[in-house]
This record gives structure tokens, sequence and C-alpha cells, in this order.
């Protein structure tokens, strides 16, 4: 063999061996990649290529699967009970339009391919394993009864039980139906552009992905500060706070919405009673920044990683402020921020006695036999506030109530607690203001307990007639009517 036939052998033999190294690498190292890119028609074909496992609520699968005809490789198409009920928990998932909340979440074990549901044999042949469902801690009565009294009206509401943590309901307004878009035929389509195009954006869920000023609900948040640090050693101290509060360094008055309550010098209950924007501003400035901030994190704010387990959006306590921000902050406004589900937090963490149960709305999730690979317990918790300042403020969450801003939410054979909120929307509060409730209940006979939060962002109202008593409050008494039943 001459040299130029050796050399040209070599050159092919050091392709040949560098086309089975990078082949090599794509079966092995880029496979795994390349199969799970959501591009890959092969990977839509699998996951609809059977029926899905199904979402459970209160016992029930509120999904389900249908066959879609044709000559479609895309076998089966989701489908919903009560789509839009339930679309808050369930979120979608879509042939064309991907997945969102739980159905994304655990898609892998609704569509069978998650290797929690396969032996070793299946896994090592490929096999398609039967899909295993999840199992939320929802209540369909709670959900029905914030859905019922939420209505049209755009807005969100939370429920949780303060003692485990579970998610006993989460309504978002408007609502849409994720079965009109599960397909992938032109009315899956046409809808889509609709719900693409509409400016209230109907498949965002605003119970963990809209974060709103609080309004005066942060006050109870500003008001665990105050006993915490020693401020004041009850919520019957008198506190020292003209009406109305000079901002300091300005000369611009923090005035209350009424004129004529007792705000001057009030005590920490009373200025809970009538919401008392001069005695929080003034709290806060004294407290400082610094303090208001580290209790509103205990409480949960300014965590980017709170998930139920979809992530919510982060509720925000500002820093870097001066003191008249640090007072408004107070009255949750400024740049302070809040989902209704961070607002129930604070109001089950008070009714729980200070300790904070971490909220979750799986339960399990299970294979095709019903048994769990995967549980959430609901020992998750951690001590907030004192026992003893959890015990003051729902006595000043009950006089709220019983004879404060938010008799609305009053049920017979209950103790409830709770705190309206009204917050301005809107430069110089030109747009309809929010209205806002967080409140709690016990069952007097039973001892069942509940914690609701609610936030209307627009209504039919006037804007003389928006308030949290008004307009939220009803909506977070049916939600606890409805959780204290047996």
């Amino acid at each position: 063999m001459n040299k130029t036939i050796r050399r040209a052998s070599v050159f092919s033999l050091l392709l040949v061996l560098a086309l089975l190294v990078r082949a090599t690498w794509v079966q092995f190292y880029d496979g795994q990649a390349l199969a799970d890119n959501d591009k890959n028609r092969r990977k839509t074909i699998e996951q609809y290529g059977y029926p899905l496992g199904d979402i459970i609520v209160g016992g029930k699968a509120v999904t389900g699967s249908e066959r879609t005809g044709g000559n479609s490789d895309l076998k089966y198409k989701r489908t919903y009970t009560d789509g839009s009920l339930y679309s808050a928990v369930t979120g979608f998932t879509s042939q064309v339009y991907g997945s969102t909340q739980l159905e994304a979440l655990y898609q892998d074990v609704l569509d069978g391919t998650s290797t929690d549901l396969k032996n070793p044999v299946d896994t090592v042949t490929g096999k398609h394993a039967k899909p295993g469902d999840v199992v939320t801690t929802v209540d369909p009565a709670v959900q029905k009864a914030g859905a019922r009294t939420l209505g049209d009206k755009k807005g969100a509401a939370v429920a949780i039980d303060p003692k485990t943590g579970k998610i006993l309901g989460m309504v978002s307004s408007p609502s849409y139906d994720p079965s009109k878009v599960s397909g992938s035929g032109s009315s899956d389509a046409a809808e889509w552009k609709k719900l693409s195009d509409d400016e209230d954006v109907p498949t965002m869920n605003r119970a963990l992905k809209q974060a709103l000023p609080p309004g005066s609900t942060f006050k109870l948040v500003v008001a665990a500060a105050a006993l915490e640090n020693g401020l004041y050693s009850s919520v019957d101290d008198k506190t020292d706070s003209p009406n109305p509060y000079l901002l300091p360094g300005t000369h611009t008055y923090l005035k209350n919405e009424s004129a004529s309550a007792p705000c001057e010098d009030a005590t920490i209950r009373t200025a809970l009673q009538y919401s008392c924007n001069n005695v929080f501003g003034k709290l806060a400035v004294e407290l400082g920044q610094d303090k208001v901030r580290a209790m509103a994190e205990k409480f949960g704010f300014n965590d980017a990683k709170q998930d139920v387990p979809v992530r919510a959006a982060k509720s925000l306590y500002p820093s870097d402020m001066d003191k008249a921000q640090t007072a408004l902050s107070a009255i949750g406004q400024f740049d302070v921020t809040a989902t209704p589900l961070q607002m129930a937090m604070v109001s089950a963490t008070i009714a729980n006695g200070g300790e904070q149960a971490s909220p979750h709305m799986v339960s399990a999730v299970t294979n095709a036999d019903g048994d769990a690979i995967k549980s959430f317990p609901d020992d998750d918790s951690k001590q907030v506030v004192s026992k003893s300042t959890a015990s003051q403020l729902q006595s000043a969450m009950e006089t709220v109530v019983t004879k404060g801003t938010g008799v609305n939410a009053q049920i017979s054979g209950a103790t409830v607690g709770g705190k309206t909120g009204t917050a301005q929307h809107g430069e110089n509060n030109s747009q309809t203001p929010y209205a806002w409730f967080t409140s709690y209940a016990k069952d007097d006979a039973t001892g069942k307990e509940v914690a609701v939060a609610v936030l209307v962002e627009q209504s039919d109202a006037a804007r003389s007639e928006v308030s949290g008593n008004g307009l939220a409050a009803p909506v977070a008494k049916a939600m606890m009517k409805a959780a204290l039943k047996d």
C-alpha cells in the first residue's frame, strides 16, 4: 500500500470514528433533551396517544379524556367537568397551546411517562405506563361558594385551613373553560385568540399570580410588629397618634376615611376597628422600616419561591424608603403588594396561634391503583408571632367584625375575625379602588376553622360604594360558611 492510499485510509477511518462518537453523543447525551423538546412532535403524540390521568377534587375527577376521532395522530384530548369553576386549580392542557398549573407540574404523571409509574421492565422496554392522578385539597362546596358570590366581579379569593395549610378553595374571575382550548381544531384556535385578546387575561390565576396593593389589610402586619417588638404591650394601650398625622419631612397629612372616627391616640383595637391610617402610619415610623419588613417577611412577603405547588407571585414589602414612605407602606400603599394567597396566610397564621402552616393544594400524587407515589404532609409549619400576640390580634379582628368595618362577615354560631381594606388604584387614585377582606372563622360548636382572603379588583359598584366590607366580605362569608359545614 502506497503512502497516498494509506493516508486516505487513515483519514476515512478518522471520519468514521468521528461519526460514531457524534452518534453516540446524540443518542446517549442529547437524546433525552431532544425527546423532551416541546417542538418534538413525537412527544406530543406520546402525550395524547392514551387517556390522561385525572385531577381529583372532593374525591371526584374534574378532568377526563375524550377520543378525538378522525385521522389525527393525537388520539385523545383533555376534557373538564365544570371547567370554568376549577380552572384556577387545574390550569389547562392543550394539544396546541401547552399546559399550565397542576396540568403542567404533573404532566409526566398524568400522561403516564413518569418513571415513578413504571416498573424496571417497563423502563427498559419503554412500555407506556397507566397514568396517575393528582389529588387536591380543594373542597367543592367552598369553591362553589366563592365562585357564586364573586360572580362576574374581577378578582380572586383563597380559603385555607389554618391548622394544616390545606387550600380549600381558590377562585379567580373572570374565568374560562379549559376544555374549549384543549384540542387542535378551528374552534379551539378561535377560543384561544379570544382569550389572548382579552385584556382581563382570564387564563391568569389572580389568586396566586396577581400581587396588588393590599390597603388596610396590611395593618395587621404592622400591628403584629408593634406588639412583637414591645412598642405596645396590648392592643388596648392608647397610642400617641395625632389625627391627622403629618408625614415626616413633608407638608402632607395622612388622613382617615371618616373624619369623625375616634382615631386620635386610639388603641390598636380601635385603630383596626375604624381602620385609622394615622395610628398605623405613626406606628410604622416609630418601628422603622426594617422591623416592619422583618415582620412582613415572617408572614411570607418577599419570598420569591412560594410554591403551593404552583408558584405564586412574590408579595412585596419594599426597602430603602424614607419615613414618609414607610408611613404609607403601613396602610398597604406606596410599593407594598400582596396576592390574595398571601393575605389569607396572614389571617390563617393569626387564627392558628401565630403558627403558619405551609399552604398547599395537593395532598397526594397516586398511580393508577390509587397508591401514593408522593404525599404532601400537613406538618410543615413555622412560628411567626407569639401565641400572646396572635391572641390579641384575634380579639381585635373580632371587634372589626362585631362592630367595626367588617360587619358583613358575621356568621351565626361562629367566631369571626377580619380586616377590611380599600387600596388606591391608578395615578392619584384615578381608577376604581381595590376592595380587600381578609378573615378567619371558627365554629363555636365543632372548633372547625378556616381563613379566607378576597380581592375585588373591579365591579359594577359606584366608586363611592367600593369597600372591603361591601364587596369582599360577603364573598369571604360565603366561603367560610361552606367550609365550616360538616
